[in-house]
């Protein structure tokens, strides 16, 4: 076992499956420059050194080189391409939504696309085009599964089952929870580390885990979320209020085999999302629980979420932008409250 930061397994992660599979490449913006960062966040740094011809340094132009991954796929290659933020995803929308997304089912399954889709997500500073949690509109996209590692052992593991998997894959990273160093050091950062395993394994997609039981509420999070509703949980936990987190982690599809499990338990739910309320992925989690098991809910669902603005600069305004463990816990309250 060693300890791994988010970049540190990602990093590990692309590096196994490269020396596995020599149809693994990468492609983006500054991944591969001798000296440079290894990308936006010093997910590949270091790894040219190994694979030189694999590490490719595209210009700024996301259509243009989510376009080449498409096409590398089509013919047998597994890229995994880096946008170095979430928003200019984009800027490639037309070749994720009309080509990778679609080409599998428009040749009856005669035309794969396995191609990974890397892409840093939220609020850390940067103003309004740097700062988006764009989940949402990714898991409306049928034909792309949606994952969102909140640690490093999800992290590396979901990569690599991405990497191995015959669909696109989209994988968001919290900024705040990459744990890189030196010139990529975040304020407000969030220890994600973990202990993660020498050999070889992979967590299968479409999986939640549970990482706090309880009996009282079900709380659902993921990326930097996950982090503050367990922190809301032990908050409450001093008022004797037992809830449960759980890691949805697989944005589509969602396990609602381990959700169902936890509200048959509770009866209660509340549903955490850095990103907007209106149409976010609260909303179609909390449409599926009313649907399957709405029998079983004591209360109504309530979801915390930020408000339907873009992202604030001023760091006071973006603090109060973004659900925080106080609000977590306040919602929790409300819904457990008689």
């Amino acid at each position: 076992m060693k300890r791994l930061s988010v970049a540190e397994a990602l990093r590990s992660a692309i590096a196994e499956e490269m020396a596995r599979d020599e149809r693994v490449f990468c492609l983006g913006e500054d991944i591969g420059i001798p000296g440079g960062w290894g990308g936006a966040f010093t997910v590949t740094l270091g790894l040219e050194k190994g694979f030189r011809e694999r590490i490719l340094d595209t210009p700024i132009a996301e259509n243009g080189f989510f376009g080449a991954a498409v096409g590398a796929a089509m013919l047998g290659m597994r890229p995994i391409v880096d946008v170095q933020y979430g928003d200019f995803l984009f800027c490639a929308m037309d070749q994720i939504h009309s080509n990778a997304s679609m080409m599998r089912y428009m040749s009856g399954g005669t035309v794969s696309v396995p191609m990974v889709m890397r892409a840093p997500v939220g609020a850390t500073g940067r103003g309004a085009q740097h700062a988006r949690n764009p989940e949402r509109f990714f898991v409306g996209i049928p034909g792309i599964k949606v994952v969102a590692p909140s640690d490093a052992y999800d992290a590396k593991g979901l990569l690599k089952a991405a990497v191995r998997d015959d669909n696109p894959v989209m994988i968001f990273e919290h900024k705040l929870l990459y744990g890189s160093k030196g010139a990529r050091t975040e304020s407000g950062a969030v220890d994600a580390s973990r202990d993660v395993p020498d050999e070889d394994y992979v967590v299968p997609l479409g999986t939640a885990a549970v990482r706090r039981t309880g009996t009282e509420v079900t709380v659902l999070g993921w990326l930097l979320m996950l982090h503050h509703a367990v922190r809301a949980a032990d908050e409450v936990a001093a008022d004797g209020i037992d809830a449960e987190v759980i890691d949805v982690r697989s944005l589509s599809p969602i396990d609602y085999e381990v959700i169902g499990a936890s509200v048959a338990k509770t009866g209660r739910v509340v549903i955490v999302e850095e990103g907007p309320k209106t149409g976010g992925v609260g909303a179609e989690l909390a449409a599926g629980i009313a649907e399957r098991y709405g029998s079983q809910l004591v209360a109504p669902i309530v979801r915390v979420a930020s408000p339907d603005v873009p992202v604030p600069f001023a760091p006071v305004l973006e603090q109060a932008y973004r659900p925080d463990p106080a609000r977590i816990a306040a919602a929790i309250r409300h819904v457990v409250a008689p």
